[in-house]
């Protein structure tokens, strides 16, 4: 599954079409990417806001998603090819917790 990257689309919008590939993860961008050496920043972007509000990298394309793509991969390539500094939540109960732990995990397996 391929999802469109560009400045004017809205953040709901890429975590509607992450949330139909996979229902039991929520992808979260960061308001501001993370720092070269440093944590990246608590706050994440609303949901209205456009992409062009949470990156560095204005650069558009498409990102790749496979269900043996790892977090750490998913994470790397939204960094390294649009600025975008994301989470990943997996579900449980109903309550969303951070996938930091299993982030070498396919998304497939934390899907789950």
């Amino acid at each position: 599954m391929k999802i469109a990257i560009n400045d004017h689309r809205k953040v709901f919008a890429v975590q509607e079409e992450f949330n139909a590939i996979f229902p039991n993860l929520k992808l979260e961008f960061h308001a501001k990417p993370h720092q070269s050496k440093g944590a990246a920043d608590d706050e994440y972007c609303k949901q209205s806001a456009h992409l062009s509000d949470c990156r560095t990298v204005h650069q558009s394309g498409e990102i790749t998603l496979t269900s043996q793509m790892t977090v750490s991969n998913l994470k790397q390539n939204f960094s390294d090819i649009y600025g975008l500094s994301v989470e990943v939540f997996k579900k449980s109960g109903t309550s969303w917790i951070p996938t930091g732990d299993s982030a070498g995990l396919p998304l497939e397996e934390l899907n789950k």
